[in-house]
């Protein structure tokens, strides 16, 4: 079976390694609730900049596959075996969510985007961006709530 997109990653990790990722994201909610809104702020910030296990991937990929075709252009037509072969892990990673460079990337703390997600919303919610936008489930949602919604989740 296939797994679903947004758990994929973290499916096929070690559990010890998402535990580790997992820790670290508690601490840094933890410490930066204590900072105030400034460091919230720019720890927001440093949050839209993180690469993200897909982007990373994507990146070391495309670093192979270009090394692999100048090799095989100007070293030895076998070199061109490798981006082959990568797009081989890149098609796994697509369907499965592993090839072998993720178990490394993990280890270095690399995290998806929804684990980043996490740590994003949980701050948002610290910050107060949040607080009085649920609507009244009773009553009609209109475009100004939902347009209020989506700015305090966009911001």
């Amino acid at each position: 079976m296939i797994p679903a997109t947004t758990t994929r990653v973290e499916q096929q990790t070690d559990d010890e390694i998402n535990e580790c990722i997992r820790r670290q994201t508690e601490r840094n909610i933890s410490h930066l609730a204590k900072q105030g809104r400034g460091e919230i702020n720019r720890r927001l910030d440093e949050l839209d900049r993180e690469w993200d296990i897909e982007r990373t991937l994507e990146a070391n990929a495309a670093s192979i596959s270009l090394v692999g075709l100048g090799l095989g252009a100007f070293v030895d037509r076998r070199f061109f075996l490798l981006p082959a072969v990568v797009a081989g892990f890149l098609l796994q990673h697509a369907v499965q969510g592993w090839c072998p460079p993720i178990p490394v990337f993990r280890r270095l703390g690399v995290r998806t985007a929804r684990e980043i997600d996490v740590e994003r919303y949980a701050l948002k919610t610290i910050r107060g961006d949040f607080d009085k936008l649920a609507p009244d489930l009773k009553q009609e949602i209109g475009d100004r709530e939902v347009t209020r919604i989506l700015a305090a989740v966009d911001r």
